[in-house]
């Protein structure tokens, strides 16, 4: 039996009808999640309030029908998924993309069934599927192939590009708590020099993926059978209408 507020939250995010704990209920609940909120840097973008506990998250998710950031989106994803069964640990990643990377400053998600599996809602154009954590890979990840370099301590995620592995985050296996993250989402959220503050941008999937559609400040990008298209956008009017249209939010 779910809770009112997980029933709620299901509602949220397309789904109306009991969800099996196996893993193929939790890569429905991934992708359903992953298509109906948004990841985003909106409220950051426009100096709102951004916080990390779930007393936050899903309120803003759920009643407010906003997207958000890994903190926010896999931190709720998480107590969902706990609320339904399923055994979570909150992992503590560090993004490898940028050049001077921070520590700890991404929120992803382990789920223990028969084996482990990596899951995550708040990492923009990535894996869309559950991968399996107890084998390097490759892994069919829905919208690519993804691999892992295991670690003495740490384990890197790869994106299996065409050049060879390109490493996304590295994470160890000890449990976090939102609160643990704190500090983190203040640094990116006050530091005019993190991505997160210069421009706004928008993105999730389209019917479960792999189709994707994506507003950035001057363009409109849509993932169509593997093929991306662009447009250019106008600020104001026509960015927030297509805002709107594509997300049901505004600014």
């Amino acid at each position: 039996m779910t809770t009112p507020r997980a029933r709620a939250y299901l509602a949220r995010i397309g789904i109306d009808e009991p969800v099996a704990r196996n893993v193929e209920g939790l890569e429905q609940l991934q992708r359903a999640h992953l298509t109906r909120v948004p990841f985003d840097n909106l409220d950051v973008i426009a100096r709102r309030e951004v916080r990390t506990d779930i007393g936050w998250s899903i309120p803003k998710i759920v009643d407010r029908g906003r997207g958000g950031w890994c903190y926010e989106l896999n931190g709720a994803f998480a107590w969902l998924l706990g609320e339904l069964g399923f055994k979570v640990k909150q992992l503590g990643a560090t993004v490898l993309l940028t050049p001077d990377p921070m520590e700890r400053g991404h929120l992803a998600i382990e789920v223990a069934l028969e084996r482990p599996y990596l899951v995550d809602v708040g990492f923009g154009d990535s894996f869309i599927r559950p991968l399996p954590l107890d084998h390097r890979g490759p892994h069919d990840g829905g919208s690519g192939s993804y691999s892992y370099e295991f670690g003495e301590e740490e384990t890197t995620l790869c994106f299996d590009g065409p050049d060879g592995p390109e490493p996304q985050y590295r994470f160890g296996s000890r449990a976090f708590s939102v609160d643990e993250f704190v500090e983190q989402s203040k640094h990116k959220w006050n530091d005019p020099q993190q991505k997160w503050r210069q421009k706004p941008f928008a993105t999730r999937l389209l019917d479960g993926g792999p189709d994707r559609v994506t507003l950035l400040e001057d363009r409109l990008k849509l993932r169509r059978n593997g093929e991306w298209s662009e447009r250019p956008v106008e600020p104001g009017d026509e960015w927030e209408r297509l805002l709107r249209q594509w997300f049901d939010m505004v600014p």
